[in-house]
């Protein structure tokens, strides 16, 4: 038994090592299976670069573009670490009117209100102005040239919402941490916030929008997330782990539209030693969110190669606005340009 045993090992390991015949292929119609003609229908909408938009005058010159609204008029305001650094343009890229070089010393910010007033954070000289339509000084909030963290003083403020009532929500900022309340006049009369990544503080407040509620929506931008406050500043919601935050631009139907990039880990690089989380950023996002937090919209942007972007690219993607045919208008801070992204409606309506 023993020696039958061992003359069967042999047969049993070839039998096992030996590779097993090929399949044959099954070339058959039924084998095959469909491959339908898909239909080439678009359920959603998608942008274009207008690479001719704005014709820029050749006097001026661009330089980092931190801010950009749209007006009543579909004026598209920009707002440019330049001069003049404020630039308002039209829809069809015409040069409307340009001011600021004596008012305005570093860009960051820029709204206008429901009266038409244009509002900027200046994070140069530490304050937050408001204009009229031709760049006549009407407000300043903050001490200028003076950083502080008191009633009086602001410390690199980055933007501000107003309500239809006149009071100003500052998010202040990259100094302070934190969001300070003042009247219509200027006057103080709250503030919230300090360094850290508890749930009533922030790690560089870096955008601040309003919508038709009231409730406050705050770019925290180092802890990766989108803080929602009531008006006395309590806590209503926290929408983290979705995007890195740097520009907002609220619609009248309370669409919150987000310029930012995915979340990523702290990154040393040594072209920009110190700098806030994403910089240089992985990727580029616009996001829209309803009031709830869910993301119903998103586009992505390519990420611009420094110093060689091209038409369509953004690099450092810093700012956002939206017209009333829904074309996005977008500002960078490599780039150093303000672009038109045209809309393109969907080619088909989505069926049960």
């Amino acid at each position: 038994m023993r020696l039958f045993r061992i003359q069967l090992l042999p047969i049993l390991l070839l039998a096992v090592c030996s590779p097993a015949p090929a399949q044959q292929a099954d070339d058959s119609p039924e084998a095959k299976g469909n491959s339908p003609d898909y239909p080439k229908t678009v359920l959603s909408p998608w942008y274009t670069v207008d690479p001719a938009w704005p014709q820029k005058p050749q006097g001026f010159i661009w330089e980092a573009m931190p801010g950009i609204a749209v007006d009543s008029k579909d004026q598209i305001w920009t707002f440019t670490r330049s001069t003049p650094p404020i630039q308002v343009y039209s829809t069809t890229g015409k040069l409307v009117r340009a001011w600021g070089s004596d008012t305005i010393r570093t860009a960051h910010h820029l709204k206008i209100d429901q009266e038409g007033n244009i509002w900027v954070a200046d994070i140069g000289l530490h304050i937050v102005r408001k204009f009229n339509p031709y760049g006549e000084v009407l407000l300043t909030i903050g001490t200028p040239g003076e950083p502080g963290n008191d009633e009086t003083h602001l410390d690199k403020p980055t933007d501000m919402a107003i309500s239809p009532s006149g009071d100003v929500f500052v998010s202040d900022g990259y100094g302070n941490n934190r969001v300070v309340h003042f009247d219509g006049g200027g006057r103080f009369v709250r503030a919230w916030g300090s360094l850290g990544s508890g749930p009533d503080q922030f790690s560089l407040p870096h955008a601040i929008a309003m919508d038709s509620t009231g409730r406050l929506y705050v770019a925290d931008r180092n802890n990766t997330r989108i803080q929602v406050y009531s008006q006395n500043g309590t806590l209503l919601d926290s929408w983290g782990d979705v995007i890195i935050p740097w520009g907002f631009w609220m619609t009248s139907d309370d669409q919150l539209w987000v310029c930012g990039c995915s979340p990523m880990p702290w990154l040393e690089h040594p072209d920009y030693p110190g700098a806030p989380l994403s910089c240089p950023p992985r990727d580029q996002i616009l996001a829209r969110f309803d009031t709830n937090g869910r993301i119903r919209q998103i586009w992505t942007l390519p990420k611009g190669i420094d110093g060689k972007e091209q038409p369509g690219d953004v690099n450092w993607l810093h700012a956002l606005a939206l017209d009333s045919s829904g074309n996005i208008y977008v500002g960078d801070i490599i780039g150093k340009r303000a672009q038109k992204l045209v809309r393109h409606e969907p080619t088909a309506t989505a069926t049960p």
